[in-house]
């Protein structure tokens, strides 16, 4: 086959694939899991039944899918604020405030939810990657004197990214700030 009609199929793969990732995604946020259909999203995608069973062969799988490609969407945005210009504590600020606002939004998706998405290993792995960056910050952050070097850059990591999981419950920008806040003050570095 010619290369222009291999790219045509790609990308007409994967325009099928973001539609039925949307679509998934919205449907859970009107319905709840459980009343999400394989028939209702292949509808709702205009595709058929088979086309889409060609893509994905149950709703926990396009799930998966949509979940997998949000982690990596947060962790690329999550990287660009550690590696963006500025001292280790301002990039650390900037890193674990975005974090604690990605917990709001994730609890938000409801419970039943977060705890299908949140059992699989590219989870695990995406909470091992996010753990070792922050890692690496604080033991920038300890080494330019901002942050504290009495506690290991490891139980350090542990320890933000536990406190900021609270950041789920709360209910408002301001609340998270202040959860922020909190976190970093325990980060400063000992008289």
């Amino acid at each position: 086959m010619p290369k222009l009609w291999n790219e045509t199929i790609e990308e007409h793969r994967r325009a099928v694939r973001d539609a039925v990732l949307a679509t998934t995604a919205a449907l859970v946020a009107d319905h709840g899991l459980r009343g999400v259909t394989m028939s209702r999203i292949a509808q709702d995608s205009g595709i058929g039944r088979a086309t889409l069973y060609k893509y994905f062969p149950d709703v926990e799988s396009i799930l998966a899918a949509w979940h997998e490609r949000q982690i990596a969407s947060h962790l690329h945005e999550l990287a660009a604020l550690r590696d963006r210009v500025g001292t280790p504590a301002e990039r650390l600020a900037a890193v674990l405030e975005r974090y604690a606002f990605i917990q709001q939004q994730r609890h938000g998706h409801g419970e039943e939810l977060s705890a299908v998405l949140h059992r699989s290993s590219h989870a695990a792995h995406a909470e091992q990657h996010l753990h070792h960056f922050i890692q690496g910050l604080l033991a920038e952050g300890a080494k330019a004197g901002e942050i504290r070097d009495d506690v290991k850059p490891d139980e350090l990591a542990g320890y933000c990214l536990h406190a900021l999981a609270a950041a789920g419950g709360l209910s408002s920008q301001a609340a998270v700030r202040r959860l922020v806040a909190v976190t970093l003050s325990g980060l400063s570095p000992r008289p």
